[in-house]
Parts: C-alpha cells; sequence; structure tokens
C-alpha cells in the first residue's frame, strides 16, 4: 500500500510505504473489519497485506524490530523511521495472532519511549535519534500494551503501563491539564491536549489496569479512536 492516491483519476501521488500516519488504519480495519463482521474480502487483504510489510518493511536493527519505510513498487528501503502512530502495529498483530512479532515489536516500541523518557514523534530506529522529537500525547503504544496485556497476562506490559504514566505525570502535566511536548530531548512544552488524550490515552492508560470485565473485549474490537464496536449475532 502506498502513502496517497489522486481519488479522481486513481493516479498514486505518493509512492512511499510504510505503517505510519495516513496508512495505519488501513491495515488495522481489515482485521477489525474481519473480526467484527466475518468479512472473508477484509480477512485476505489483511492476511496479503500483513504479509507485504512483513516481508518489505520490518527490519532487525540493534536488536529489535521494527518497520521502516519502502518504495510500494520495488519494495527499495527509503528511509529507517518509526515513530508514535506506528505503534499501534503490535496491537494489530497481536489482534491477528502473530504474538511473536508483537511482543518483539511492542518492546522496541517501549525502547523507543525510554530513550529520552518519552516518546518522539519518529525515530530513525538505526541511528536512535529523534528525527521529529516532539510528542503529542498519542494512545497507540498503550494500546499496544493493552491488547497486549489482555492477550498474554504478560506483567511486562502492567511495567510498561506504569512507566507510560509516570512519564506523562513528570513531563507533561500541567497545573490546569496536559500538554504536548515541543521536544522529548529538552522536555520543552507546548500548550495543547488534544481532545483524543481523554478518549485514547487515559482509557487505554485505565483499561490497562482495569479488570477484565470492564470490557467484554473478546466480542467486539475498539476502532481507531477507541470506541468499542461489539459484535452482534448476524440478523436472520
Amino acid at each position: 500500500m502506498g502513502e496517497e492516491i489522486d481519488v479522481e483519476t486513481g493516479a498514486w501521488t505518493s509512492r512511499e510505504s510504510h505503517v505510519g500516519g495516513g496508512i495505519d488504519s488501513y491495515y488495522e480495519y481489515l482485521l477489525k473489519s474481519a473480526l467484527l463482521f466475518g468479512d472473508r474480502d477484509c480477512e485476505r487483504m489483511g492476511r496479503e497485506s500483513v504479509a507485504a510489510i512483513n516481508a518489505h518493511l520490518s527490519e532487525e536493527a540493534g536488536g529489535g524490530l521494527w518497520y521502516g519505510q519502502a518504495d510500494m513498487d520495488t519494495g527499495r528501503r527509503t528511509l529507517p523511521e518509526f515513530g508514535a502512530l506506528h505503534a499501534f502495529l503490535p496491537g494489530t498483530l497481536a489482534l491477528g495472532g502473530d504474538l511473536s512479532r508483537a511482543r518483539r515489536l511492542e518492546e522496541s516500541c517501549f525502547r523507543m519511549w525510554t530513550l529520552h523518557g518519552i516518546e518522539p514523534e519518529t525515530l530513525d530506529y538505526r541511528a536512535m535519534k529523534a528525527s521529529s522529537p516532539g510528542y503529542a500525547l498519542r494512545p497507540e503504544i498503550i494500546e499496544s500494551a493493552y491488547v497486549l496485556y489482555r492477550q498474554t497476562k504478560d506483567p511486562r506490559y502492567l511495567e510498561m503501563g506504569r512507566v507510560f504514566f509516570e512519564s506523562l505525570v513528570a513531563h507533561c502535566r500541567t497545573e490546569n491539564g496536559y500538554t504536548v511536548l515541543q521536544s522529548v530531548v529538552t522536555k520543552e512544552k507546548g500548550d495543547l491536549m488534544p481532545s483524543y488524550f481523554l478518549a485514547e490515552t487515559l482509557k487505554y492508560l485505565y483499561l490497562l489496569f482495569a479488570p477484565d470485565e470492564a470490557v467484554d473485549w473478546k466480542n467486539g474490537v475498539f476502532n481507531t479512536e477507541a470506541h468499542f464496536l461489539k459484535r452482534v449475532p448476524e440478523a436472520r
């Protein structure tokens, strides 16, 4: 899958392929449509798409698993970049049954977080240097920890959640709420609290530590904005 397409002509306007912003929900919704609706076409497309990103975007670097950027036609590597929005993928891989990759990728995400005490928007994972050093209070890494904990009950993910929460309090707390960071390196604060911080980031932090019965997550899915959609019996 490429990055951008002209919806009137069908011509690709950006042939860059990655799993970050602009493409991430494509992979997520193929799987979740299959789980929620039993859609076999989405299941097939999801299976083929994940196989493609595993083959052409995944990369071993610094002892960890990452997903970078490549040309959609040739598979040529173009950028060793992974970031906060990419961090949804461990959860999606886990929901799709690939716990081995999901665990390894979440460990890489956690390494990205702990590099500066909070995650940057994007990271050059070969150089281990923040390429976009801001932090926008994003939820994806926490969502993935939640999904992995619910599937494995491994306390490792509770420990990650503790670190995420303490980092938010230490670096993003203000007198009247929480704010984005201009730089995770300097910890310079911005002046913005996006609504998704309440609707997603804090929701997944709560659910990570909540009892299992808080959400019947085995009989539904969270959409990409953390709204829970329950699976309903097929209409007859």
